[in-house]
């Protein structure tokens, strides 16, 4: 049976933020710094949020700059209720609006004095910033968009894990329960915001971060060897998704949650 012709539409969305605002939190390394760098590359101006960071936060800046992108660096502490209405109001004086935001800080518990922390203490951590900072961070978003006509995009940070990994041990377990309470609340938001505003989720896998640079090389290797793709995420193939979900070519898509792991987590 021969299928009916597909109408084409007459204007193509693009893989393009031109024209558009974005906001990246925790941008000052990593994934985050490699979001802001490819928001910029694909058209936007950029507000680039940082906790402490504030010399590596202005090299991201730069970066931006020299893409002949409008920038703003902002510090704000996430965990704090008016620190995050602060950071909304604050892009938005900077820079008119705020199109897309990026929820992409997150403590780090694995490295340098924090991989001495107790559970608990990694734990208080985990829910204070990567999951109460999200839910904080979202709402104010949310506040900001809905007095927009155009609307705009959430994109929140998870882990591949969250959807039913292999993982075992005390950082799965801790891990998941912030991350796995980021991709629920994203879930429910975006049904709640609907249509104005895109909610969506991606969840890294492995990405080659300061974690796996100071990782035994026996231990990653053994890590690589358990992933389909047999290597780590660079965080400009993270950075390359979230470009994708804040633009337009992605228009019809929202509560979902995007792995970007090589295929680790199936």
């Amino acid at each position: 049976m021969r299928s009916a012709p597909v109408e084409s539409s007459p204007t193509s969305p693009e893989l393009s933020l031109t024209g558009k605002v974005v906001l990246v939190t925790g941008a000052s390394t990593g994934i985050g710094r490699a979001t802001a760098v490819a928001c910029a590359h694909a058209g936007a101006d950029v507000a680039i949020s940082y906790a402490t960071n504030h010399a590596e936060a202005e090299e991201t800046a730069a970066q931006v700059r020299a893409l002949g992108r409008r920038t703003h660096v902002l510090a704000a502490d996430l965990t704090d209720s008016v620190a995050v209405t602060g950071l909304a109001s604050s892009a938005r004086a900077a820079l008119g609006r705020v199109d897309v935001w990026i929820n992409n800080a997150g403590v780090d518990i694995l490295t340098g004095a924090a991989a001495q922390l107790t559970r608990i203490e990694k734990l208080d951590r985990l829910l204070s910033v990567d999951l109460r900072g999200t839910v904080l961070a979202s709402w104010a978003a949310v506040e900001l968009m809905r007095a927009q006509d155009a609307g705009g995009v959430i994109l929140n940070m998870a882990w591949d894990h969250v959807a039913g990994g292999g993982m075992t041990g005390e950082f799965a377990q801790i891990y998941c329960a912030a991350k796995g309470g980021v991709y629920s609340f994203s879930r429910v938001l975006a049904r709640t915001v609907a249509p104005h505003i895109r909610v969506n989720v991606l969840a890294p896998g492995w990405v080659e971060t300061a974690y796996g640079a100071a990782l035994d090389p026996a231990v990653k290797q053994g890590i690589t060897n358990a992933i389909p793709l047999r290597r780590w995420a660079r965080p400009e193939e993270v950075a390359a998704a979230a470009v994708f979900l804040a633009c337009d070519a992605a228009g019809y898509i929202t509560g979902q949650m995007l792995m970007v792991n090589g295929g680790d987590v199936i």
